[in-house]
C-alpha cells in the first residue's frame, strides 16, 4: 500500500509546501523539521525550476532565489537523505516535468525511492503524456500524484480511476496564491472522484486561513498550503521556523476540526 495513505489515515490531513533552497537548504531543512513538529501530515517539497508556469508570484520569487542561490536536484536529493534521518512522515516532490526529464526520468524516480520520497507532483504534465513518467515511477515504487482542476470536467472521473498515492484537487483557476474567496463548486467535483476511487483527495490553491483550510477539507479529505507558508518563511528570516510552527500547528487544529 501506498506510504502516502498514511497521512489520511487518521482523518483530515494538513499538507504543507515549501520551496527547497529558498533562502538556503539549511532553512529548508529546519522548516521542514518544525513543520512534522507541528503535525503536518504529509509535506510537499517543491524543486526550483526556472520557468513554473503553474505558479503565483510568490512562488515564483522563490523558485527564483534558489535558484539563484545555487540549489540543484542532486543537493535537494541529499537535503531529503538527512530530513530521513529525523521524520518519517510521507514526503512529496512538487516540480515540472522538465525537471525530471532533464535529470533522467528513470534515474530521478529510483533516486526518489531511494532517499525516501513517496510521490512526485507534476502539475504542467498533461495526463495524455502521463505514461513516459507513470511507468519509471512505478518500477519505483513511487507515486506519480495527479492534478483535476475547475476544467478537467469530462475527465474527472478518467483520472480518478488511475489516480496514485492521493488526488490533488485544484481549488480555482489559475495560478497558485492566496485568494479572499474560493468560489469552485468543489463538493461536484469530490463526489465524482469519490465514485470512481477510494484514493484520498486534498484541495490546494489559494488556501491561507485556518477558515479556508476547514472549509476545504470539510469536502474533501485535507487541504493544502504553499504560497502563504512560503510567504512566512521570506517575512520571518531566522524566526521562520518557529513561526512556521505556531502556523501549521493552527492550520492543522482547523483541518482536524472537521473529522
Amino acid at each position: 500500500m501506498s506510504k502516502i495513505r498514511e497521512a489520511f489515515a487518521n482523518g483530515k490531513a494538513f499538507i504543507p509546501f515549501i520551496t527547497c533552497g529558498d533562502p538556503d537548504l539549511a532553512m529548508t531543512k529546519a522548516c521542514v523539521l518544525k513543520m512534522a513538529e507541528a503535525g503536518a501530515d504529509l509535506i510537499e517539497l517543491g524543486i526550483p525550476f526556472s520557468d513554473p508556469v503553474a505558479e503565483g508570484p510568490v512562488i515564483q520569487d522563490a523558485n527564483e532565489r534558489a535558484l539563484r542561490g545555487g540549489v540543484t536536484t542532486d543537493r535537494i536529493f541529499d537535503l531529503v537523505r538527512e530530513l530521513r534521518t529525523e521524520i518519517s512522515i510521507p514526503l512529496v516532490f512538487m516540480t515540472y516535468a522538465n525537471v525530471v526529464f532533464s535529470y533522467g526520468t528513470e534515474r530521478f524516480m529510483n533516486t526518489c525511492k531511494e532517499v525516501g520520497i513517496d510521490g512526485v507532483i507534476l502539475p504542467d504534465l498533461p495526463y495524455e503524456e502521463k505514461e513516459e513518467f507513470q511507468q519509471p515511477a512505478r518500477a519505483a515504487g513511487v507515486d506519480l500524484i495527479s492534478l483535476i482542476a475547475p476544467t478537467s470536467e469530462h475527465r474527472i472521473a478518467m483520472i480518478a480511476k488511475e489516480a496514485e498515492g492521493f488526488l490533488y484537487i485544484v481549488s480555482s483557476l489559475g495560478v497558485t496564491g492566496t485568494r479572499s474567496e474560493i468560489t469552485t463548486d468543489l463538493s461536484s467535483i469530490v463526489a465524482v472522484v469519490r465514485a470512481n476511487t477510494d484514493i484520498p483527495c486534498a484541495v490546494g490553491f489559494g488556501i491561507s486561513t485556518p477558515e479556508q483550510a476547514a472549509k476545504m477539507a470539510a469536502v474533501s479529505d485535507g487541504a493544502i498550503v504553499g504560497s502563504a507558508i512560503i510567504r512566512l518563511i521570506e517575512e520571518n528570516g531566522s524566526y521562520a521556523p518557529e513561526r512556521l510552527y505556531k502556523y501549521v500547528k493552527t492550520m492543522k487544529e482547523a483541518v482536524a476540526a472537521c473529522n
